[in-house]
């Protein structure tokens, strides 16, 4: 499989992963940066696939899950998985590649399911046992729902590019370690969050981890470059230069 930037203006991939090829779509239109791949994506699944943190059965949740390849190599992993992103980017090509790539997944998969999540809605405002979604601007939850269920890991790429999201993502992240936490049974962990990004504009990636812990109270440490390294040599034959700028980052409460 080729690194993402070389692979812009092809509206079909071939996504190799373990037993399995997945085929997925995508658009390179400019409207939405989360309906085409990005290199992030890539090197965070090769990353998961070979980090040990993996475990069958995991409930796990993606933020910004663009054209599905992660939320699918999770589910192929065993996990059970909820895809989340905004409606464009669900109608032009997520909710396409999971429904068409399901038989693709190996025996001992996990479930996987699509689900709008709008970073910008504040979670007293979100449903939990809604067949579409968990957070929209242009819906209401009903006065009495059933209770969040905890998740296992919270995983994101090339989601921190912008100055303006920074608050309602790490709102969102806060809030699904929370659920995870206060969720039966109370002694639960804090789901462990894994963001991976590239680093093409320091300012916007300092200023998350600076706030994820100054305000939001999560303590965040860099996952070696060796242990990345280590990871995409199992899974891909690219050039270090090619992917140097990513970067894996994991947060707990």
């Amino acid at each position: 499989m080729l690194p993402a930037t070389q692979t812009k203006d092809r509206k079909l991939l071939a996504c190799p992963f373990m037993s399995t090829v997945f085929q997925l779509v995508q658009s390179d239109n400019g409207v939405s940066n989360g309906t085409a791949l990005w290199l992030s994506g890539q090197c965070l699944s090769a990353f998961l696939a070979h980090s040990g943190v993996i475990k069958q059965g995991m409930r796990v949740i993606e933020l910004g899950s663009g054209i599905g390849l992660t939320a699918l190599c999770l589910a192929n992993m065993g996990c059970n998985v909820i895809a989340s992103d905004l409606p464009s980017v669900i109608s032009t090509c997520l909710a396409r590649n999971i429904e068409s790539n399901i038989s693709q997944l190996s025996s001992g998969a996990g479930n996987i399911v699509v689900r709008e999540l709008d970073w910008t809605v504040s979670p007293e405002h979100w449903f939990w046992d809604h067949e579409t979604i968990i957070a929209s601007p242009t819906c209401a939850p009903p006065a009495e729902q059933q209770p969040p269920y905890p998740f296992d890991l919270i995983v994101s790429a090339d989601t921190i590019y912008s100055l303006e999201l920074i608050t309602p993502f790490l709102r969102t992240l806060h809030a699904l370690c929370m659920v995870s936490m206060t969720a039966p049974p109370l002694s639960r962990r804090s789901a462990v969050a894994f963001i991976c990004l590239e680093r093409r504009d320091p300012l916007v990636v300092d200023r998350t981890l600076e706030l994820a812990q100054s305000v939001w109270g999560f303590t965040v440490g860099r996952v070696a470059s060796r242990k990345v390294s280590k990871a995409l040599g199992k899974s891909v034959t690219w050039h270090k230069e090619e992917w140097e700028d990513v970067e894996v980052w994991k947060f707990t409460l």
